[in-house]
């Protein structure tokens, strides 16, 4: 694979979908680590960074850090991409056999840490369908919750997000008419 001698040049992928504070927290955290675990494998050579920040793993396509990455791969400036698990990759089961068979096809193998799972390894595919199958169906369960709440938020007028809508003012999870701002809104 790598000629002896040669360095095993790594990327790291890292990946937060919303950009709240705590994520963004976490956001920073994931490079910094991925930085001195790199540093810290002998023969591994920083190939870079990709991450993106606020983004959804259900799709690869807004997710221009990965596409740069995959370009990389394909440029053959990689030799091994580590990132933390299956769903900081690709939520999506499909994408996430596409990429790592054509990562693997470039000579890039993948390595998830927290799955253990390397595509260089004889038994990965499987290992990575079964993964992949449980975050995108984890993906699926979360969306049917979060769509639940909503609901029924909605039918006890309970009022979610962000409550700063002109004219209004949250009093207990409702809004009511804010009598100074009102006169604005209804000009």
């Amino acid at each position: 694979m790598i000629p002896a001698g040669k360095s095993l040049r790594v990327a790291a992928y890292c990946r937060v979908s919303t950009d709240r504070d705590d994520q963004a927290n976490s956001f920073e955290s994931q490079q910094r680590y991925f930085r001195e675990y790199i540093a810290r494998q002998p023969g591994w050579e920083l190939a870079g960074i990709f991450a993106d920040e606020g983004l959804s793993g259900t799709s690869t396509k807004k997710r221009l850090a990965f596409q740069r990455m995959i370009a990389c791969a394909r440029a053959r400036m990689l030799d091994l991409i580590v990132t933390k698990e299956i769903s900081r990759f690709a939520r999506n089961t499909l994408d996430s056999i596409r990429y790592t068979r054509e990562l693997l096809s470039a000579g890039v193998g993948v390595f998830f840490q927290n799955d253990n799972i390397n595509t260089f390894d004889e038994d990965s595919e499987l290992r990575l369908t079964i993964m992949s199958g449980i975050a995108q169906d984890e993906l699926r369960k979360l969306s049917s919750r979060v769509k639940f709440g909503h609901q029924q938020a909605i039918k006890n007028n309970v009022v979610l997000g962000n409550s700063r809508i002109f004219g209004y003012r949250k009093d207990i999870k409702r809004l009511v008419i804010d009598e100074t701002e009102a006169p604005m809104v209804s000009e």
